[in-house]
């Protein structure tokens, strides 16, 4: 998450993010999905748990999806469950969410950053075969935005080096690359699904995707304090002895119920991201400051010799992110006239005082320094209408040339 800076009161206002109206929609399958949960009295680690986890891994085409509390639990279950070990290195994107790096401390690894390509705000692999040590052992890129990072690339930059390849796609659902689901591109990957994201929850779960058993198998203990080996839901069978020390991480059920009825929407919900995206682009693009709107990168498969490279790559607009001159003045200027928007991420991680003591200082990686003072996110969502995508963009028109179309 950024920075966000809200709208004022008024009945004309753009939120950054709301579901008022597809919950309206959607209110009947959830009630009735949620009462099922409510007639079992099973609210935890149960059989819709179980359920949901089946659907996601149909949906993502991944060989196990492994249900969670929140993303960051996700990222901390993965890293333990694929082997990290203490002190060792993980390599993740410098401009990111905390959770990015955090997860890594949390696992017992230690951070190592490395910059961005400045068009996908994603991890670049030349900046990642120069950034690796001795100590590294994971590398963990991150999919920001509307677009997975290059997994080519970086996929052959960790085989080079020896490195573990896992993903943060906290915000990957629904996006592929050569025809794989983010997340299933190395040894495992994560979803978050807080309420914003792509496809949110009534408030925090996340999960963990991989195609591994042991991968899977070990996320499931981690996750209930280190108890291997039962069916989920199946607490008579449940081990009362400990494998390895794990945390409560489990998801609830009633959070699983929100989220089994809100992907049957999630493809149309996508498909009207896309064309509130199209309709910024279309507003924004000859507008003076506005120095940079969302550009998707093609991935062309490489050809037969790289068989893991073929299917099709899709995008996913989870947000709608500019660059804009005079960034910070611009969003108050949005907030005046009732719009909400949110700045990722204002603090890029090397500079961040939790990661004080890895000895980094400004100017050690201008490309995410550079994001971090031009990046403004405009509200996008399925609710979002084209009218109000016209009042934002005469909104920033209005900030730059004095007045509106």
């Amino acid at each position: 998450m950024g920075r966000r800076s809200g709208p004022r009161a008024g009945t004309d206002e753009v939120p950054f993010f709301s579901q008022a109206t597809t919950f309206g929609v959607l209110w009947p399958l959830v009630e009735e999905r949620v009462n099922e949960v409510f007639a079992t009295g099973k609210f935890s680690h149960g059989r819709h748990v179980a359920e949901w986890e089946r659907e996601l891994a149909a949906y993502t085409g991944a060989g196990f999806a492994v249900g969670v509390n929140s993303g960051t639990d996700a990222l901390v279950l993965l890293l333990r469950a694929c082997g990290l070990r203490r002190s060792e290195g993980v390599l993740v994107p410098v401009y990111s969410f905390v959770a990015t790096a955090s997860s890594v401390v949390l696992a017992g690894g230690r951070p190592e950053f490395v910059d961005i390509d400045p068009v996908t705000y994603a991890m670049d692999a030349a900046a990642l075969e120069s950034a690796v040590t001795p100590a590294s052992r994971f590398v963990m890129p991150a999919h920001l935005f509307h677009q997975m990072a290059d997994m080519a690339a970086l996929g052959a930059v960790a085989a080079r080096c020896g490195l573990t390849l896992v993903e943060d796609s906290a915000e990957g659902i629904g996006m592929r690359q050569y025809g794989r689901h983010a997340g299933l591109h190395g040894k495992g990957g994560v979803l978050s699904f807080f309420p914003s994201k792509t496809l949110g929850a009534l408030g925090d779960a996340g999960a963990v995707l991989t195609d591994d058993p042991e991968v899977a198998e070990m996320v499931r203990a981690l996750r209930h304090h280190g108890r291997l080996g039962p069916t989920l839901g199946d607490f008579a069978t449940i081990s009362t002895e400990t494998d390895v020390p794990g945390y409560n991480s489990k998801m609830d059920d009633i959070q699983a119920a929100v989220l089994s009825a809100k992907l049957t929407c999630l493809d149309n919900d996508i498909a009207r991201r896309a064309e509130l995206a199209a309709a910024y682009h279309e507003r924004l693009h000859d507008i003076p400051g506005i120095t940079r709107l969302p550009h998707v990168v093609e991935r062309a498969p490489h050809g037969a010799e790289h068989p893991q490279e073929s299917g099709e790559s899709r995008p996913v607009f989870y947000v709608y992110l500019i660059e804009a001159d005079d960034r910070d003045r611009l969003a108050e200027h949005l907030t005046r006239r009732g719009v909400g928007t949110e700045i990722y991420y204002p603090t890029p991680l090397h500079l961040q005082p939790c990661f004080a003591h890895l000895g980094h200082s400004r100017g050690d990686f201008p490309r995410a320094e550079a994001a971090s003072a031009r990046a403004l996110a405009l509200p996008l969502y399925p609710d979002l209408d084209v009218e109000q995508v016209d009042r934002v963009s005469e909104t920033i028109r209005e900030f730059y040339t004095g007045k509106p179309t």
